[in-house]
């Protein structure tokens, strides 16, 4: 893939004018990659990828290492994009002759002829418009989980995967674990029986929420570029701890519990069972209270704790509900365990003593009940007698590399080119779709703080002002096609956000 007379293709934009073309689609066909261009210079498709990244450290840092650690050593890191010079730092000190760039719009202006794909790790309010953008230049893309900050978004994302014929994956690596192809084959031998309940649990959120934003105003670290981070965010004031982890508790940043681990544990019965978009999705979340029957509005904030019940239609038309439980809660504990055994060790997989066990699925069928940990990973059947009596043959193929394997087969779909080779978690009919699901959930939860004012008496304390919260404890019906509540319209105001000024708007 590489381009033997990069002069051939033109990449003169300024950044300013490489927003607007990304936000209206001309910005493909300003600039060629050298994969999709033929009879101008350009050499065939070689046999390695050069990677773009953006977002060096955290889950960016962990991308990077899994990537380069190919056996087939296919891949090489051609440029390095980061807003906060401290988190960028290793990976520059790894890589001194990749360019280095703060603002992604600029290095793909400046590098896209020395590229084939990009992968992205930054907060999830800016995952759409890099991926798009990406993807308008016609480069293969791997995003991380969840694909977007938005249901709208996510649409947008899908449907230009398709049009702009590129390959794609998101950053769930337990779709592509030993565990997924177990669990596909327990499932399609009938040894549950016909699943009609899924448990889905995790210990997130593991970073504060349930609060109020903070008053203070504290300086912004000179090594932080707080505009770029910002992106398409609504201006705000920087707060301490914000970077580089606990943005995931704000809504105009992040996306709770659910968004940062609803595609690893919720992804299994999605990909498994083919649940597609759920019709009905009711719940609750914690309440927060200041004082005597007042309760504290931090609608900034994700809740504390949730519990969320997905109603699906199967194809075969029965009906399956999927439970979510995250902050603490879990399932009611399955009676085929030992009293003294720890559910979430041995359901979630994680070793005895470590008290982290990040979450968990729980498939409860009509002859059998099983479980895994976060991405199918290891998973186990209910009673654990019956993983010694049941043998099923193996019938698909394992990834090389487990979860590393998952950038590893991405990386050879690239070079292969779009359409030649699979990958486990394609935008198209799968992570486009599942993200859609997961944040459908935090819709009912933002719906959760929508109120009205009122005034009541009180038999105890007398006249009071109060608020009704018309968007608790009722049945949302979904159109998931229309990406739309159709029985509390108020809720539909989550389904899409406006970008800040400057940063365009969603289009493909």
């Amino acid at each position: 893939m590489e381009t033997k007379n990069p002069k051939s293709v033109s990449t003169e934009i300024s950044r300013r004018k490489f927003v607007g073309m990304a936000a209206s689609g001309a910005a493909a066909i300003t600039i060629l990659p050298s994969f999709t261009v033929s009879g101008l210079g350009h050499v065939a498709p070689s046999d390695k990828l050069y990677l773009a990244v953006v977002g060096c450290g955290g889950e960016g840092a962990a991308d990077i290492q899994a990537h380069m650690k190919t056996p087939k050593k296919n891949v090489a890191i051609s440029c390095l994009c980061d807003v906060d010079d401290r988190m960028a730092a290793p990976r520059r000190k790894e890589y001194p002759k990749a360019p280095f760039y703060h603002d992604w719009r600029e290095m793909f202006d400046k590098e896209s002829k020395n590229f084939d794909a990009v992968t992205v790790a930054i907060p999830d309010h800016n995952h759409a418009i890099v991926g798009l953008s990406a993807m308008q230049l016609n480069k293969h893309l791997y995003l991380q989980k969840p694909l977007t900050h938005d249901i709208y978004e996510a649409r947008i994302l899908t449907e230009a995967s398709k049009k702009y014929q590129v390959v794609t994956q998101m950053g769930d690596q337990g779709a592509s674990t030993e565990g997924m192809r177990t669990l596909r084959e327990w499932i399609e031998a009938g040894i549950l029986g016909d699943v009609e309940k899924v448990y889905c649990w995790t210990d997130r959120p593991v970073w504060p929420q349930g609060i109020a934003w903070p008053k203070t105003k504290p300086e912004v670290p000179k090594e932080l570029n707080w505009d770029l981070w910002l992106g398409t965010a609504q201006q705000t004031n920087y707060i301490e701890n914000l970077v580089p982890f606990n943005w995931r508790g704000w809504w105009q940043f992040g996306t709770g519990a659910l968004g940062d681990m609803g595609c690893h544990i919720m992804g299994p019965p999605f990909k498994l069972l083919g649940l597609g978009y759920p019709t009905e999705v009711s719940g609750s979340a914690s309440t927060v209270y200041d004082g005597i029957f007042s309760e504290a509005q931090y609608p900034e904030s994700g809740p504390v704790s949730s519990s969320i019940k997905f109603k699906y239609t199967l194809k075969n038309g029965r009906n399956l509900d999927l439970y979510w439980m995250d902050g603490g809660i879990t399932p009611e504990r399955p009676m085929e365990l030992d009293p003294d055994a720890n559910m979430n060790e041995i359901l979630g997989d994680w070793p005895a003593g470590t008290n982290d066990y990040e979450g968990a699925t729980l498939f409860i069928g009509t002859k059998g009940k099983a479980a895994c940990g976060w991405g199918g990973r290891n998973p186990v059947l209910l009673p654990l007698s019956r993983n010694k009596e049941i043998n099923v043959p193996r019938k698909y193929a394992r990834v090389d590399g487990d979860m590393d394997g998952h950038y590893w087969q991405w990386i050879d779909a690239c070079i292969a080119g779009y359409g030649n080779a699979e990958v486990d978690s394609p935008f198209e009919g799968y992570a486009g779709p599942l993200t859609e699901t997961v944040l459908m959930g935090n819709l009912l939860l933002r719906s959760f703080n929508i109120r009205e004012k009122i005034k009541r008496t009180d038999p105890v304390y007398g006249d009071m002002e109060g608020f009704v919260f018309p968007g608790r404890y009722i049945n949302f019906k979904w159109d998931g096609p229309n990406m739309r509540i159709t029985n509390f319209e108020a809720a539909n105001q989550f389904v899409k956000r406006e970008y800040r000024k400057g940063w365009g708007e969603l289009k493909i």
